[in-house]
């Protein structure tokens, strides 16, 4: 308390000292002595209050505890009379069983007065309601059937409360009824078959509907007060509980199976149609029946019966049921897809459980899946397996339809733009979009799945069109005059390689996801770029077989005397071009560039293999002016034929081989051999004594030195230009050769 007083003063002390800061407060000293007197009033008069409610509630508790106290011991007072009085009654009770087995009696006799008239008149109610059930009556056949089951399980119920083990009197109860068993089952009967028609009902005659279900709900009742009186008193009638609104669901489920299963109307001997139709109609049914569900059965029905929902589920379960069904009989291909495709798309599409009629009142993505996706897997894999096979042999069939058109005696068709080609990459690729289209119904992934299946199969497939076109080839080597049209087909072929890379690009973008390449696009690019440059090869080699002849007199003495071999080349390669000129870009520009560079090739050979020699300047003058204007022929031909930048080069190199020889100084040939070998460093040494030697005026020391310069300053090949000299081989001359040649001059000379 002491403590308590100094802290008071202290903080006393401390307000006072916050007031008095200043000197000209001291004036209001007794301003702040009365706001200090009047907080202090105010305090104390609240501490008063407070003080004065808690002793008032505290009086109020002990006056209630008072009373409570009082009540005790007026109860405690009561039970003890009350135990009194329980003593002394307890033989009163046992002296009162008399009246109690009298009361019982009383209460059987009561009971079977009551039902007195029913039970004399159990035959006539009976046909009666037997009448009412065939006439469609079921209310009022109803109500009969339970006033008889009524007084019999009444009767029953009295002969168990007073012998429950007398069972000759429960079976004659019985015998006296069992007309009344038969008739419950009679009117279950029609309740089912109603209930099995619910569909057609309800829009025929609902208040029959209406009836069956209100039956059902009074039998569900009586059910529940016969279960709990057996609860208490152990009896319950016989054939209760009826359950019959779980045989109600039973009934309406069964009706929903058979109505699924009854839409099959055809067979696949009948029709090759059969299961797109029987989805179909499956699809109409379930659509039509669900909303008249929705429409009219379900206000038929009590609302805690959740009657859409229900039923919802029980189609769902029908069609679930018959899809497994399908889905394990021996499905071709297209069946697959379509069942796959109804699955999984137009089920719960807006064509059916998706409908706008139907939506509001579900969750379509709560329904489980129609098919176990083990099953979906299944389908999809057997699809597969057929669709390879089928595949395979619809590209094995093309191709030998193709082929077949290859021996054919008139032209391919040509396209818009003039350009020959067969029908072979139109029907592949019709195969390709067709199956795609079909995938694309079922799944993005699946697709895709179908998509690389088809790129797999399209790279094993033109494997074979390259082997059969290398066959075509070899047959036509054998007779050159059949078939009459190998040029054309073989331009097609050449055609069908750039249309196949096409119509897979086409394929890729509309069917394809992912833009990145794969290893089988690179084989697929790869092989068609072979078939078509072999092809472009083949052409080209018939080319040349027919310009062999000619070729063989170029640098000959008949050449120098005059030929018009190269005419007849030019002539030969242009007539050749302008059906060449039917086969597509990029192949017809490389085709030109390869045929100039043959022709090239072929020219210079002939000066390698040195078949003349030259003999004086006039003779090395004449043929040199011959080779340039004949290069100068081959130039003007393919920049006709567009040959590409190389032509000047190409043609150069007989032009740069002319100059060596016309050379009249032979002190000034090293420079001429060293101006070639700079312009063409693909050139070599055997090259270079082949010249001389026909060049014939260059001694063996000349040879020997321009070799070994040519040597000691070697031009480096960079490979940025394509090669001219390095595909021509010199032939070298044997002893053999060499004997055989002297013989033939000495034969000359003697001659």
């Amino acid at each position: 308390m002491e403590e308590t007083s100094r802290e008071a003063v202290a903080t006393a002390v401390q307000r006072v000292a916050g007031m008095l800061q200043r000197s000209d407060q001291l004036d209001k000293v007794e301003q702040y002595r009365r706001r200090e007197a009047r907080k202090k009033a105010s305090v104390e008069a609240r501490l008063k209050a407070a003080i004065q409610s808690q002793l008032d509630g505290v009086r109020t508790g002990l006056t209630q505890l008072h009373s409570a106290l009082l009540d005790v011991k007026d109860i405690q007072g009561s039970l003890a009379d009350v135990s009194k009085d329980w003593r002394q009654s307890i033989n009163t009770i046992e002296n009162l069983k008399d009246v109690k087995d009298a009361v019982v009696q009383h209460s059987q006799l009561a009971s079977a007065v009551e039902n007195l008239k029913n039970i004399f008149s159990v035959p006539q109610i009976v046909s009666g309601t037997t009448l009412l059930i065939e006439q469609a009556e079921l209310l009022q056949a109803h109500r009969k059937l339970m006033e008889l089951e009524c007084s019999r399980d009444d009767l029953m119920y009295e002969q168990y409360r007073m012998d429950s083990k007398n069972t000759s009197d429960m079976n004659l109860i019985s015998i006296y009824f069992e007309d009344v068993q038969e008739l419950s089952d009679e009117l279950a009967k029609q309740l089912w078959m109603v209930l099995q028609r619910a569909i057609v009902t309800v829009r025929r005659d609902p208040t029959m509907l209406v009836s069956v279900v209100r039956i059902i709900e009074r039998e569900e009742k009586i059910d529940r007060r016969m279960v709990d009186r057996k609860k208490q008193t152990g009896f319950i009638p016989p054939g209760r509980p009826k359950r019959w609104k779980d045989k109600m669901f039973e009934v309406l489920e069964c009706t929903v199976g058979t109505r699924i299963e009854g839409t099959q109307s055809v067979t696949r001997e009948a029709d090759k149609m059969w299961l797109v139709r029987l989805l179909e109609i499956t699809r109409k049914y379930v659509l039509d029946d669900l909303i008249i569900v929705k429409n009219l059965m379900v206000q038929c029905f009590p609302q805690h019966y959740d009657t859409f929902n229900r039923f919802f589920g029980l189609y769902h379960n029908a069609v679930s049921a018959r899809v497994k069904e399908l889905a394990s009989e021996d499905l071709e291909a297209n069946e697959i897809v379509s069942l796959l495709t109804w699955v999984l798309n137009t089920y719960k599409s807006e064509e059916m459980m998706g409908h706008s009629e139907l939506y509001s009142e579900c969750d379509i993505n709560q329904l489980e899946p129609l098919l176990p996706q083990d099953v979906v897997d299944e389908l999809l894999s057997k699809y597969v397996q057929t669709f390879t096979s089928n595949i395979t042999g619809w590209l094995r069939k093309a191709l030998e339809t193709d082929k077949k058109d290859w021996q054919k005696e008139t032209e391919p068709e040509a396209d818009q733009d003039g350009y020959y080609q067969t029908t072979l990459p139109a029907i592949v690729f019709q195969m390709f979009e067709q199956n795609l289209q079909v995938a694309a119904q079922i799944d993005g992934d699946f697709k895709e799945q179908v998509l690389k299946l088809c790129l797999k199969q399209m790279n094993t497939f033109l494997i074979r069109y390259r082997e059969e076109a290398m066959t075509y080839k070899e047959e036509h080597l054998r007779d050159r005059q059949l078939p009459l049209c190998y040029v054309q087909y073989m331009i097609a072929i050449i055609n069908n390689c750039q249309t196949f890379k096409e119509s897979i690009n086409s394929l890729k973008r509309k069917y394809s996801q992912s833009s990145e390449p794969t290893d089988s696009d690179a084989a697929i690019e790869r092989t068609l770029n072979e078939v078509a440059k072999e092809g472009c090869q083949f052409l080209l080699d018939e080319v040349f077989l027919d310009l062999e002849h000619h070729l063989n007199e170029l640098l000959t003495r008949k050449w120098v005397t005059g030929s018009h071999a190269v005419d007849t080349i030019c002539v030969t390669v242009e007539d050749y071009f302008n059906d060449f000129n039917k086969i597509k870009k990029p192949f017809n520009q490389e085709m030109t560039s390869e045929a100039l560079r043959r022709v090239v090739v072929e020219y210079i050979k002939a000066v390698m293999q040195k078949r003349i020699t030259f003999k004086n300047a006039d003779e090395r003058r004449e043929g040199a002016e011959r080779m340039i204007k004949e290069a100068d022929q081959f130039k003007f031909l393919f920049r006709k034929l567009a040959a590409g930048e190389d032509t000047d080069r190409l043609c150069g190199a007989i032009a740069a081989i002319a100059e060596v020889f016309k050379l009249t100084d032979p002190t000034l040939l090293f420079l001429e051999v060293t101006t070639l070998v700079s312009k063409y460093p693909d050139i070599r040494e055997e090259h270079i004594q082949a010249l001389l030697a026909v060049r014939g005026d260059a001694s063996r020391e000349m040879r020997q030195m321009i070799i070994g310069t040519l040597s000691e300053n070697k031009v480096s090949y960079s490979g940025l230009t394509q090669p001219i000299f390095k595909d021509i081989t010199v032939p070298t001359i044997t002893m053999t050769t060499m004997t055989t040649m002297t013989s033939m001059a000495t034969a000359k000379l003697l001659k």
